[in-house]
């Protein structure tokens, strides 16, 4: 996976939502290993203590686990990667919403506009 960070919002925060996505769209299987820290930080290009930061993140909320020896794992609870997969398609809808009512569509419209779209492929 290429990462993509800008240094308009902190590091961590974007390591985060990246790993965060990966888990969700089955990258990382529920039950899968994760790479290192030292590995994810140097295939990110960023010092592992910041790759450490967004992974503390990520097993407060319960997405991934370490176990001592063995390392880090994704969550094998599914209805919470579920969850927070329909959270974040939430998330992206409401600001396609508000952008397409910024353009000026109607409800009607944009459903319609979406279905066509949806069916050019």
């Amino acid at each position: 996976m290429t990462w993509k960070l800008d240094s308009d919002r902190p590091i961590y925060a974007q390591l985060l939502e990246q790993i965060q996505m990966q888990i969700v769209s089955g990258q990382y299987p529920s039950g899968s290993k994760l790479p290192s820290v030292r590995e994810l930080a140097a295939h990110a290009g960023v010092n592992p203590n910041t790759m450490q930061k967004a992974l503390a993140e990520l097993e407060r909320v319960g997405l991934i686990q370490t176990m001592r020896t063995a390392g880090r794992f994704v969550t094998e609870d599914t209805l919470l990667i579920q969850n927070i997969r329909q959270s974040l398609a939430r998330e992206q809808l409401a600001g396609f919403f508000q952008n397409m009512r910024q353009l000026g569509y109607q409800k009607e419209e944009i459903l319609s506009f979406l279905k066509a779209t949806y069916e050019e492929g």
